[in-house]
Parts: structure tokens; C-alpha cells; sequence
């Protein structure tokens, strides 16, 4: 057990995706947490409102992430988005404006576990999970959407960009 992931040792997390591999493969990666999950929305949804989890893992696309966010945020279960095909600046300010904690690319599954061992702990400590997010991922972002991204919604980001927080 390495020290970064002890942090996860213990914690209850739900992973919402349709695609069952990305589950299976977030099982593994954080298989020193209890992982539920779920592969639609309604599913999601009960288990939401059921359970009082640590974290929740969220697809964007094919379970309406952006809702069950949503549901995630009324109940304080902080959440992280994940996608691939949503990949865009828009969906990660939406993201950003409804809640989410952080924001992340499924490219990035196999370091998922150190992502959410700070990301959950720099939350728990209350400190900019954004913050952390742009530092370790800003590059990817950067790469994915070009340099001038941020000058689509300026006037967003440069009241983001001062705190990482809205």
C-alpha cells in the first residue's frame, strides 16, 4: 500500500458510467475504497439518494451526469466528472458552475487513484480542488481545446482564474 492511496482506504464511492469496462477499470484502480456503481441514471439517482457517499464519479454523456451533479451536490457528496466525449470547455464550466469538484478526461484513468486520493483530500481540507485540478491537468486541457480557450468566456475565467472558485 503506498501512502497516496492509503487516503482512499475506507471511503465510499459511487462510479457512474454506461460504458462497463471504464467501471471495471475504476474498481481496479481504486480497489482500496468500496466502489458502487451504476450504468444509467435512474440506477444512479437511487443510489444517490439512498446513500451518504464520500465521493461520486460521474459520466457526462449516456447517464446525464450533469443532473445526477446536481443531485450529487443537494446531498454534499462532492463529485468529479469524467468524459471523454464531452471533452469540451463548455461542459467544464458547466461542471465548474454546478458544483463539481473536478473535472477529468478518461485519458487519465490510470492515475486515477492519486487524482482522487488529493483531490478528496485537498476537499477535505478545504482547499481549491480546482486549483489543484489546473495545476496537474491545465497542460491536457490546453492540448485538448488549444492555447486561446479560455478567451471563448473571458469574462468566466478571469474571475475563475483568481481563486479557482465561483
Amino acid at each position: 500500500m503506498t501512502p497516496i492511496n492509503s487516503f482512499l482506504k475506507g471511503k465510499h464511492i459511487l462510479a457512474v458510467d454506461d460504458e462497463w469496462d471504464v467501471i471495471e477499470t475504476i474498481q481496479e484502480i481504486l480497489d482500496e475504497a468500496k466502489v458502487d456503481y451504476a450504468q444509467d441514471y435512474e440506477t444512479a439517482l437511487e443510489k444517490i439518494l439512498e446513500t451518504q457517499y464520500d465521493l461520486a464519479i460521474l459520466d457526462i454523456m449516456g447517464v446525464n451526469g450533469i443532473k445526477l451533479l446536481e443531485e450529487c451536490v443537494k446531498k454534499d457528496i462532492p463529485a468529479i466528472m469524467l468524459t471523454a466525449n464531452s471533452m469540451n470547455p463548455q461542459s467544464l464550466v458547466e461542471s465548474i458552475k454546478k458544483g463539481a469538484i473536478s473535472y477529468l478526461s478518461k485519458e487519465h484513468l490510470s492515475v486515477l487513484d492519486s487524482l482522487v486520493s488529493e483531490l478528496l483530500n485537498k476537499h477535505k481540507q478545504g482547499r481549491s480542488t480546482w486549483k489543484f485540478s489546473f495545476e496537474k491537468l491545465g497542460s491536457s486541457f490546453n492540448s485538448r481545446f488549444g492555447n486561446n480557450w479560455k478567451d471563448d468566456d473571458k469574462e468566466f475565467w478571469d474571475k475563475f482564474d483568481k481563486n479557482y472558485y465561483i
